[in-house]
C-alpha cells in the first residue's frame, strides 16, 4: 500500500495531506471540547457551534498554504518545518478564537482554544513525522549499487553489511575482466546492466566508490547515471578508507563542483607564502564568502597577524569565531568593524597594526540589488576601493590585491561598471611612484557563495520546487571558492604592479542544465511535457535588471600566460590618474547626491561599452 502511495504524483500526495489536515482540525476541536467537558462531545443541537467547528478548515487551509506547508518534501522534514507548523497553527487558533468570541457563539470555554492548539500541533507534526517514518521504513535496508569494485568498493560493501539502512545488491565496474565475478557475495556487472538492475531490484541510490579518480572521470560517470531516478553519493578520500574511518554518514551526496568537469591545479606553495607568511595581512569584507575563505587560507599559511575588516558586526563575529576554532594560536587575530569608504579608518588601522598585505574583497556584488541601489553600489565598490587604495599608499602597505569580477568586462549593470572603475583606479595608481604594489584578480561565479544559484537551487529542491531560472540560454562560469582563493593568493604573489589577472574558469555552464542535474542527482524527476507527474518544475522568470546571458573574462581577448596554467594576465588599456581623478570626484559627488542619470553618464565616460 505504501509503495503504491509513493508512486502517486506529487499533487495527489499534497491532496492527501490536505484531506488529512481537514479531518485533523475538526477532530481536534471535538476532542478539545470532550477533554474540557470531561465527556464525549458533539454539538448536534447547537447549529452555530456545529458550523463553527465544521468550517474551521476554511480558516486553517489558507494559512497552511501561505506558510508553504504543502510544498515541503517529507523526506527533508526538520526543526524549521516544525517551527512553521507551530506558527501556522498558532495563527489559525487566534483567528478562529477571535471569530468565535466576536460572533458571540455560546458554549465555547476559553480553555478549549489552548487545548485545540496543543492537539492540532501534535496532530499535524505527528502526521508529517509519521509519514517520514513510513518512508524511512520503506527505505530501510533499501537496495543500493556500488559503482567501483576496487579496494574502496570492497571495503564499502563490508561496511554496508552492518548497516540497517542500506543493502548492497551488486557492483558496477568499467573493467571487463571483473564482469561476472563475485566479490564479498556481490556480483560485478557492467554499466549496461544499470537500467535492468535499477528496475528489477528497486535501486534507490548508487555509491561511487572510486575516490582516487579524476574529476573529469567522475563527471563522465555522473553524466551516465544522470538519466536514472537514483541519488548518487560519493565515497570519502582513500586515506580515510585505508584508516578504517568509513561510516555510512560519510557517504556524501555528489558535490556540485563534480559537475564542472574540470581538474583543479595544485597550488604553488612558495607563491602562497610570499605575501602572507610572517606578515601582517588585512582582509576587507572578511565576513563574506570570498573574504572568509581568504581568512581561512591566510591563517593556515601562518601570517604574523591577520586583521579582519568588516562592516557587518554579525558576519565579523562568525568569521572570527571560526578562525579561533582553527586553533592557530600563534597567529594574532584582530576583528575590526569599519567601512572601506572611511579612508582615515583604514589608514589608521593599517598604521596601527603595521599592515603589509591587503586583500580587498569588500564589495556589493548582487547585481539586482546594486541596480536598485546604484549610488551605494558605486560608493562602496568604486569610491570605497579608491579610499582603501589611498590608505594603503599613505601607510606604505606592500601589496594590495583587488578581488574583481567577470561582470567588469563590457558591463551591462552598475555592479560590473563599479568594479571596472575599481580596476581602473588600481591600474592608474600602479603607474605612480610609491611603495605599494597594486594588482587585481578577475574571475566568475564561485560555487555556494552567498546569493549564488547553487544554495538557491538546493533550497528550492528541499522545499519541493519550483526551481527558478531567469532564461533558458543563460550561461555562467563557475569555480569552487577554495580554488578561486588559492589562485587569488598566487596571482597576488606574481604581481609586479598594475596587472589584471584573469582566472581560467573552464567551460561555461548552462544554468538550466545545472538545475536539471541537481534535481536528478537528488533522486527526483523534472516536471516537463514528457514527464508531467515529476517532482520538481523548472520555471523561467525572465532576465533580472542588468543581467547578461553570458559573461566574459577579457575585454579585448588579449592576454599573456603565467607559470600557472589557470592564471592569465590580461592586456587591457588603462586611464592615467590625471584623467581619471576629476571624473572620480564627479562620480563621488553624483553618488552622494543620488544623481542617478549623472552617475550613468560618468560611468559611460570612463567605460564606453557601458551603455544605459
Amino acid at each position: 500500500m505504501i509503495q503504491i502511495l509513493l508512486q502517486f504524483p506529487r499533487k495527489i500526495k499534497q491532496a492527501i495531506m490536505l484531506f488529512f489536515d481537514i479531518i485533523a482540525v475538526i477532530l481536534s476541536l471535538l476532542v478539545a471540547f470532550s477533554i474540557r467537558l470531561d465527556q464525549w462531545f458533539f454539538p448536534s443541537g447547537d447549529v452555530d457551534l456545529l458550523l463553527s467547528i465544521l468550517l474551521a478548515p476554511v480558516f486553517l487551509l489558507p494559512i497552511f498554504f501561505r506558510f508553504g506547508l504543502y510544498n515541503d518534501v517529507i523526506r527533508y522534514l526538520g526543526l524549521k518545518e516544525i517551527w512553521r507548523i507551530i506558527q501556522a497553527v498558532s495563527l489559525y487558533v487566534i483567528i478562529w478564537g477571535i471569530v468565535i468570541f466576536m460572533g458571540a457563539i455560546e458554549g465555547v470555554p476559553r480553555s478549549v482554544i489552548l487545548i485545540n492548539w496543543l492537539l492540532l500541533v501534535m496532530a499535524i507534526c505527528g502526521s508529517r513525522f509519521f509519514a517520514r517514518w513510513l518512508l524511512s521504513e520503506v527505505n530501510a535496508n533499501h537496495n543500493v549499487l556500488i559503482y567501483g569494485a576496487g579496494s574502496s568498493g570492497r571495503q564499502l560493501s563490508r561496511a554496508l553489511t552492518y548497516s540497517n539502512e542500506y543493502k548492497p545488491i551488486a557492483f558496477i565496474d568499467d573493467k571487463s575482466k571483473l564482469y561476472g565475478q563475485s566479490i564479498n557475495g556481490l556480483k560485478v556487472n557492467s554499466k549496461v546492466d544499470l537500467k535492468a538492475l535499477i528496475e528489477k531490484k528497486n535501486i534507490k541510490e548508487v555509491f561511487l566508490a572510486m575516490p582516487s579518480i579524476s574529476r573529469i572521470q567522475r563527471n563522465e560517470i555522473i553524466g551516465y547515471l544522470e538519466p536514472y531516478p537514483v541519488i548518487v553519493r560519493s565515497l570519502p578520500s582513500f586515506s580515510e578508507l585505508a584508516q578504517g574511518k568509513v561510516k555510512i554518514n560519510d557517504l556524501l551526496e555528489i558535490d556540485i563542483k563534480d559537475l564542472l568537469g574540470r581538474e583543479s591545479v595544485s597550488p604553488n606553495k612558495d607563491l602562497l607564502k610570499i605575501n602572507i607568511s610572517e606578515k601582517v595581512v588585512l582582509v576587507t569584507g572578511a565576513g563574506g564568502s570570498i573574504g572568509s575563505e581568504l581568512c581561512r587560507q591566510i591563517l593556515s599559511l601562518k601570517p604574523k597577524k591577520i586583521v579582519l575588516y568588516e562592516i557587518s558586526e554579525s558576519s565579523l563575529y562568525l568569521t572570527e569565531q571560526e578562525l579561533i576554532n582553527m586553533k592557530f594560536f600563534e597567529v594574532e587575530i584582530f576583528p575590526v568593524i569599519g567601512s572601506v569608504g572611511d579612508e582615515s579608518r583604514v589608514r589608521n588601522i593599517c598604521k596601527y597594526y603595521g599592515v603589509q598585505t591587503i586583500y580587498h574583497a569588500a564589495a556589493y556584488k548582487h547585481v539586482p540589488l546594486v541596480e536598485f541601489n546604484q549610488s551605494q553600489g558605486v560608493l562602496n565598490n568604486a569610491i570605497g576601493t579608491l579610499s582603501a587604495a589611498k590608505a594603503a599608499i599613505s601607510s606604505n602597505v606592500e601589496t594590495f590585491v583587488l578581488i574583481s569580477t567577470d561582470k567588469a568586462v563590457r558591463p551591462a549593470n552598475v555592479m560590473g561598471a563599479s568594479k571596472r572603475v575599481a580596476e581602473l583606479i588600481l591600474q592608474a595608481f600602479a603607474k605612480q611612484s610609491h611603495s605599494t604594489c597594486f594588482t587585481m584578480v578577475r574571475f566568475g561565479n564561485v560555487l555556494n557563495s552567498s546569493g549564488s544559484v547553487i544554495p538557491l537551487f538546493k533550497k528550492q529542491i528541499k522545499e519541493g520546487g519550483p526551481i527558478t531560472v531567469t532564461h533558458a540560454d543563460i550561461v555562467r562560469y563557475f569555480m569552487s571558492i577554495p580554488e578561486a582563493v588559492e589562485l587569488v593568493i598566487q596571482a597576488g604573489a606574481m604581481a609586479k604592479g598594475g596587472e589584471v589577472f584573469v582566472l581560467d574558469m573552464g567551460k561555461p555552464i548552462r544554468i538550466f542544465d545545472l538545475a536539471e542535474k541537481m534535481i536528478k542527482l537528488s533522486g527526483l524527476q523534472v516536471i516537463n511535457e514528457n514527464n508531467p507527474n515529476g517532482d520538481i518544475e523548472i520555471k523561467y522568470t525572465g532576465l533580472r535588471p542588468g543581467e547578461k546571458l553570458y559573461e566574459e573574462l577579457l575585454v579585448n581577448g588579449k592576454f599573456t600566460l603565467t607559470d600557472n596554467k589557470l592564471i592569465m594576465c590580461a592586456e587591457e588599456e588603462m586611464i592615467s590618474w590625471d584623467e581619471l581623478e576629476p571624473i572620480l570626484d564627479k562620480i563621488k559627488d553624483a553618488a552622494l547626491n543620488t544623481e542617478i542619470s549623472k552617475i550613468y553618464k560618468l560611468l559611460n565616460q570612463l567605460i564606453p561599452e557601458f551603455k544605459r
